[in-house]
C-alpha cells in the first residue's frame, strides 16, 4: 500500500533543494546536465544508476540517461528552463533534486555528487551520520519512523504508539486518537483476529524491534472501510525482499518482563519465505486501588461505600508467523501468510475490603478475593493475488482473509465472614467466546491521462462475521462446596451474533492547476445482522441498514516544500462483541456491567485542515480538526436500592471535539536532534435523553531526543504526558511517563546491545477517576508501580544481496468495529474499580 500511495502522491513529497552550479558555456556543444551518483552510506559510486529529467513540478519526462560504471551521467536534449532531476537504482530510494536551471542551449550544468540511500531493507548495513527523520507528513496521514527510535528496544507495540503524534496510550494500554478510542488498528494493512478482540493485547504481541513505521491516517479515503470514527492506525512491520538467507535473534529482560524472538527469511529466485516467533512474559505488575462512592437515597439518607485492594497480574503473549510469496511471472504475484497468537493473563485482587456506611455509620464489612483469567488464541490465514500491467501503476488484486479468535474468560469471587477469615461462599463466571471472519476483496487501480497522473480506484468487499458467547454463573457454599449453575437465563445463556457487510467504493485522484491535488471518493456499505439466545425461540430483531460514506481530500503545494491540506470524511463505528456481549460482569459485586446486543452503529463527521513547513533544519506541522459524533455509545449507569451500580450501553450520546496538533522536528547538529508534539482539544459530550453534559480541555504532549556518540554508541530519551480525559459522567485522570536508553552496535553492525530505564525516578503512578451523576458521586484512585530497568540484545546472521526490486504487497484492511476503551463493555473484566 505504501508504494501505491507513493505513485499517487509522489509529487507532494519534497526533498531538500540543491542548487545546480553552472559551468562555463561551450557554444559548439548542446547543453548538458552532468553529475555523479553515489551511495550515501559508503561514498562509493553507484554504477548504472538511472537519471531522469522532468519539467519542474510535474511528471512530464523530458530526457534521461544511464550512468556509467563509475556513476557518472550526462543528460542532453532539453530546452532552457527549470527541471527536477530524479536519480534511482534498484534497492535504493529515488533521490529528487529540484530547481535545476538550464539557462542556455549550450554549456554544462554540473549538479555534482548526488547521494542516494538504500531502501531500508538492510538498515544495519548503513552508516548513519546524524539522526534519521522520525516523522514524514503526507496528504492524508502522518508516518512515524519507528525503526529510527532506539528507546523502544525490548518493548512492544504499546511503547511505540506512545511516541506517535496524535496518539495516546493510557497505563492500561488503551489507545486513542485525538481523544477518541473509536479507531481501527491494522497490521501491515490488514486486520488481525487478536486486534479485533483487543487492540491492547494485539500491541503486546508485536515486538517494537519488528515495527518499521506507524501510519496515523486521519482522513482515510473511500478505499478504506468506513469504520474508525477518528481514523486508522496502520502498523507496518519490517519485511525482507532481498536475495539470500538471514536470521535475527533478540532477547531482553527487565524488572517487569522478559522476551525472546527469532525471525528468519529466505529468498531464492521467485520464491520468498519468512518464519518468525516472539514471546513475552510480564511479571511483577503490582498495584492497588481505592474507591469511594456516595449515593443520595430517595428517603434523604446518604449511603457510602469505601473499597480498597491490592492488585497483581502476570501475562504471557506469543506471536508466530509464516509467510510465502511467489512471482508467477513479470506481472502476476501470489502471497500467503499464516499468523498465530496466544494470550494468557491472570490477575488478582487481594484483601478486597468493602465497607458500607449509612449517614456516616458503619453498617457492614466484607472481605473478598478475586481471581481473574483472560486467555485466548487466534489465527489469521490470508491468500492474495495481484496482477500488474505494462502501464505503470495499473493493477488488479484479489484478497482473501480468514480470522478466528477463541477466548476463555473467567473469574472466581470469594466472600469471607465478618471475621475476615472464614469463607462464606464462592461465585464463578465462565465465558468462552469465539469470533470468526471471512473476507473477500477485489480492487482495481487505473491511471488515467497521458502522464498517468490521474488515478481511478474502485472495488468491492464482503465481510462475513460470526460471534459466539457462552456464559454461565456458578455458586458454591463455603470453601469446599460444589459449584451449582445458576438457572437464571440472564446469568447463564449462549448468544450468537452474525453480521454481513457488503461494500463498494470509487475514488479519483487528480492534479489541478499544477500545485493542487483533489481526491474525492464515495463508499457504500450495507449491513445485515441476526442474533439469538439459546433460551429464546425467536431471534432478536435487528434491522438491516445501508450507509453512504463520502470523503474528500484537498492539498496544495507551496513554495520551499510547504504544504496546506484540508479534508472531510464520514465514518461509521459498529459495536464489537466487547459492547454487545450480554454476559453480566460482576467480579466487583457493587459495580456490575453488561453489554447490549441491540446497539446501533455510531456516525461521525470529521473536518481537518493542516499546514506543514520547512526552514533550515526544522520541520513544523500544524493541524486543526472538528469531530461530530451522533448516536454515540455511552455507558448508562443506574443505582439499585442496595447501592449496586449497574452499567449498560446505549446509543444515547453525542460527542463534539475541537482541537489542534502541533509537531516539530529539529536537527540541532548532525549528532543531536529533538522532536516533540502537543495535542489539545476541547471536548463536549451530551446525553440525548436528558440535559446531562460535560465539557473541558484535554492536553497531551511528548518530547524525544537523540544524540549520536562516536564508535556506534547512541543515547535517546523521551517523555510523555496526558491530561485528564473528559467523559459524559465525570473525568479520567491524567498521567506521565519517561525513559531513556543507550545502545551500542558491534561486529560490523550485525549485533546491538542496549540498556534502558523507564520511570526510574518514580516508584509509583496514581490515576484518579471521577464519576458524577444526579444520585452518585464516585472517586477512585488506581496506583501502578511500573519503574523498570531492562537490557536488550539482538544479532543478525546471514548475508543478503539486492537482486530484485521489492514488490508492493496488497492486504485486506477490515476497519469497521468499534473497540472499547477503558470502559470496555460487557465482555471486559472491570478491574481496578
Amino acid at each position: 500500500m505504501k508504494n501505491l500511495f507513493n505513485i499517487i502522491a509522489f509529487f507532494l513529497l519534497t526533498s531538500s533543494a540543491v542548487m545546480a552550479h553552472q559551468a562555463s558555456e561551450k557554444s559548439n556543444t548542446p547543453a548538458k546536465i552532468i553529475g555523479v551518483a553515489k551511495d550515501a552510506s559508503t561514498g562509493e559510486p553507484v554504477g548504472y544508476a538511472t537519471a531522469a529529467l522532468y519539467a519542474a513540478g510535474s511528471e512530464t519526462n523530458v530526457a534521461g540517461a544511464v550512468a556509467d560504471g563509475d556513476g557518472k551521467f550526462f543528460i542532453t536534449g532539453m530546452e532552457p528552463g527549470t527541471y527536477d532531476l530524479k536519480i534511482s537504482f534498484l534497492g535504493f530510494e529515488t533521490k529528487t533534486v529540484s530547481g535545476i536551471q538550464v539557462l542556455s542551449k549550450t554549456g554544462d550544468v554540473n549538479v555534482g555528487e548526488i547521494e542516494i540511500s538504500d531502501e531500508g531493507l538492510a538498515l544495519e548495513e548503513v552508516t548513519v551520520q546524524g539522526q534519521r527523520d522520525l516523522i514524514e507528513e503526507r496528504v492524508d496521514r502522518t508516518i512515524y519512523k519507528a525503526e529510527n527510535d532506539k528507546t523502544t528496544a525490548g518493548g512492544d507495540g504499546t511503547d511505540v504508539l506512545r511516541r506517535v503524534p496524535m496518539l495516546s496510550v493510557d497505563l492500561d494500554g488503551n489507545v486513542s486518537m485525538r481523544g477518541s478510542s473509536n479507531i481501527t488498528v491494522l497490521i501491515d494493512g490488514r486486520p488481525s483476529a487478536i486486534a479485533a478482540s483487543s487492540i491492547t493485547d494485539a500491541l503486546k504481541q508485536i515486538p517494537a524491534d519488528e515495527i518499521k513505521e506507524v501510519e496515523v491516517i486521519t482522513s482515510p479515503s473511500a478505499k478504506y472501510d468506513a469504520e474508525g470514527t477518528s481514523g486508522v492506525i496502520n502498523i507496518i512491520t519490517k519485511k525482507n525482499n532481498l536475495q539470500g538467507m538471514s536470521a535475527n535473534i533478540r532477547t531482553g529482560t527487565g524488572l517487569r518482563g522478559s522476551d525472546f524472538g527469532l525471525n528468519a527469511s529466505a529468498r531464492k529466485g521467485k520464491f520468498g519465505f519468512t518464519l518468525g516467533g516472539f514471546g513475552r512474559a510480564g511479571y511483577n505488575i503490582n498495584g492497588s486501588f481505592e474507591n469511594s462512592q456516595m449515593t443520595m437515597n430517595e428517603d434523604g439518607t446518604t449511603s457510602s461505600v469505601i473499597q480498597s485492594a491490592d492488585t497483581k497480574s502476570n501475562n504471557l503473549f506469543g506471536r508466530y508467523n509464516f509467510g510465502v510469496d511467489y512471482e508467477i511471472d513479470k506481472y502476476n504475484f501470489l502471497t500467503g501468510a499464516v499468523n498465530f497468537g496466544i494470550r494468557n493473563r491472570s490477575s488478582s485482587q487481594n484483601d478486597f475490603l468493602t465497607q458500607n456506611f449509612l449517614d456516616g455509620n458503619l453498617v457492614r464489612n466484607a472481605l473478598r478475593e478475586t481471581e481473574t483469567k483472560d486467555n485466548s488464541n487466534s489465527i489469521d490465514v490470508s491468500l492474495n493475488y495481484t496482477k500488474t500491467f505494462e502501464k505503470k501503476g495499473k493493477d488488479i488484486s484479489l484478497l482473501t482473509l480468514y480470522s478466528r479468535n477463541n477466548g476463555e474468560n473467567s473469574f472466581v469471587n470469594t466472600l469471607f465472614e465478618e471475621d475476615l477469615a472464614t469463607i462464606i461462599s464462592r461465585l464463578k463466571n465462565d465465558n468462552p467466546s469465539k469470533n470468526e471472519e471471512f473476507t473477500v476483496q477485489l480492487d482495481f487501480v487505473e491511471p488515467l491521462g497521458k502522464d498517468g497522473k490521474s488515478i481511478l480506484e474502485y472495488g468491492a468487499k464482503n465481510i462475513l462475521r460470526k460471534a459466539y458467547s457462552d456464559f454461565a454463573y456458578f455458586e458454591a457454599e463455603g470453601a469446599d462446596g460444589a459449584y451449582v449453575e445458576d438457572p437464571n437465563p440472564n446469568l447463564s445463556n449462549a448468544f450468537n451474533y452474525d453480521q454481513n457487510v457488503t461494500a463498494g467504493y470509487v475514488s479519483y485522484t487528480t492534479t489541478l492547476f499544477k500545485n493542487y491535488t483533489i481526491k474525492p471518493g464515495l463508499r457504500y456499505e450495507y449491513t445485515t445482522i441476526s442474533a439469538d439466545f439459546k433460551t429464546e425461540t425467536t431471534p432478536t430483531e435487528i434491522p438491516s441498514y445501508g450507509t453512504f460514506v463520502p470523503s474528500l481530500n484537498l492539498s496544495r503545494n507551496l513554495a520551499n516544500g510547504n504544504m496546506i491540506k484540508a479534508s472531510y470524511n464520514r465514518r461509521i463505528s459498529r459495536p464489537s462483541l466487547r459492547f454487545l456481549n450480554p454476559n453480566i460482569e460482576s467480579s466487583n459485586p457493587l459495580q456490575i456491567s453488561q453489554g447490549n446486543p441491540e446497539l446501533d452503529p455510531e456516525f461521525t463527521d470529521n473536518y481537518e485542515v493542516g499546514y506543514s513547513t520547512f526552514f533550515k533544519s526544522t520541520m513544523v506541522s500544524f493541524s486543526g480538526f472538528f469531530r461530530n459524533t451522533t448516536g454515540s455509545i455511552q455507558a448508562v449507569r443506574t443505582v439499585a436500592e442496595d447501592g449496586v451500580i449497574y452499567t449498560g450501553y446505549d446509543n444515547i450520546g453525542y460527542e463534539r471535539a475541537y482541537g489542534t496538533n502541533i509537531f516539530t522536528n529539529i536537527s540541532i547538529s548532525n549528532k543531536l536532534s529533538l522532536n516533540g508534539s502537543v495535542d489539545a482539544y476541547y471536548a463536549n459530550l451530551g446525553n440525548e435523553l436528558s440535559s446531562d453534559t460535560n465539557s473541558g480541555f484535554v492536553i497531551s504532549g511528548r518530547l524525544f531526543g537523540n544524540y549520536t556518540l562516536p564508535n556506534d554508541w547512541q543515547i535517546q530519551a523521551f517523555t510523555f504526558a496526558r491530561g485528564r480525559q473528559v467523559q459524559l459522567q465525570g473525568t479520567s485522570g491524567g498521567f506521565y511517563m519517561y525513559g531513556m536508553g543507550i545502545n551500542k552496535q558491534f561486529d560490523e553492525k550485525r549485533g546491538t546491545i542496549g540498556f534502558g530505564a523507564d520511570n526510574f525516578l518514580t516508584r509509583e503512578f496514581k490515576m484518579e477517576n471521577e464519576i458524577i451523576t444526579p444520585t452518585i458521586v464516585q472517586n477512585s484512585t488506581n496506583i501502578m508501580r511500573n519503574m523498570n530497568f531492562k537490557i536488550n540484545f539482538s544479532y543478525r546472521i546471514g548475508k543478503l544481496s539486492v537482486d530484485q526490486k521489492p514488490r508492493r504487497k496488497k492486504s485486506i484492511s477490515n476497519d469497521d468495529l468499534k473497540e472499547g476503551g477503558s470502559e470496555g463493555g460487557g465482555a471486559e473484566m472491570q478491574q481496578n474499580k
